[in-house]
């Protein structure tokens, strides 16, 4: 299989492997989106690290694939190409992307899917598709400009430049940097750690903030407040209040 689930410690790993370059052809993206989608379902499964491996997170769509399809076939899949991804970005859940050698085109949009980016010294990203006559067709347009800005995307999709892992972490494009050997290593840590947390208050953490931008900032507040409100419904409130009374702040046990 091009892409596996791998379940520990709470922490559902999705792992692309298509060597060398981990090329995102279709069977990839269906068999992501259908992963994503367990994921997103399975109840042992709390938080999420992408990865590509030690060498290079994804090079981008398979372009042997691409070149054979015209205009017709391209409006067929352009919808599944975005929901494979979209599948990743809708996960309930944190994700964080562990990124590794290259990201690029799909790959970058890949890992703007997740929540928090992990990037090693060695990762070079970017959205080369004007180099191809294209633009990105799997949400980089929308979700590299709501996480960079409008002009710091411009920049990086009229060039098609790749960006290294520190110019990528001083515009916002990744969070963090590490030596390459310890990409994994951290990005599961950071999942790990977060998958011991409330998973309702989580989800609606992360629902409030991203459904937020897309919407007015009334519609937005409505939406925390009634979430705010539904998790005193919640034995997690109930437990991380208790603990709090008790012991203080950040001791509550939530599993």
């Amino acid at each position: 299989m091009t892409v596996s689930l791998e379940v520990a410690e709470g922490v559902g790993t999705l792992r692309l492997d298509r060597p060398p370059m981990n090329a995102l052809d279709i069977a990839t993206q269906d068999r992501l989106k259908e992963l994503a989608e367990e994921a997103a379902r399975r109840e042992d499964v709390r938080a999420v690290v992408v990865y590509g491996g030690e060498k290079v997170f994804a090079a981008g769509a398979d372009i042997k694939e691409m070149q054979e399809m015209d205009h017709t076939a391209m409006v067929l899949r352009a919808r599944a190409l975005q929901d494979s991804f979209t599948a990743v970005a809708r996960i309930p859940k944190p994700v964080v992307a562990a990124v590794t050698g290259y990201a690029l085109g799909g790959g970058c949009e890949l890992a703007l899917c997740a929540d928090f980016r992990i990037a090693g010294e060695n990762a070079k990203l970017g959205q080369p598709e004007i180099l191809l006559g294209l633009i990105p067709g799997a949400g980089g347009t929308q979700r590299l400009a709501r996480l960079v800005g409008p002009s710091k995307a411009k920049d990086l999709i009229f060039t098609g430049r790749m960006v290294k892992a520190e110019e990528a972490r001083e515009i916002g494009l990744v969070d963090r940097v590490v030596p390459a050997d310890e990409v994994y290593t951290q990005a599961h840590a950071w999942a790990a750690k977060l998958a011991q947390g409330p998973a309702l208050a989580l989800r609606a953490a992360k629902e409030s903030i991203d459904t937020g931008l897309e919407t007015d900032i009334d519609t937005g507040l409505a939406m925390e407040r009634n979430w705010f409100a539904g998790l005193f419904a919640t034995e997690d409130r109930e437990r991380g209040m208790r603990s709090f009374v008790a012991e203080g702040p950040g001791k509550a046990k939530f599993l």
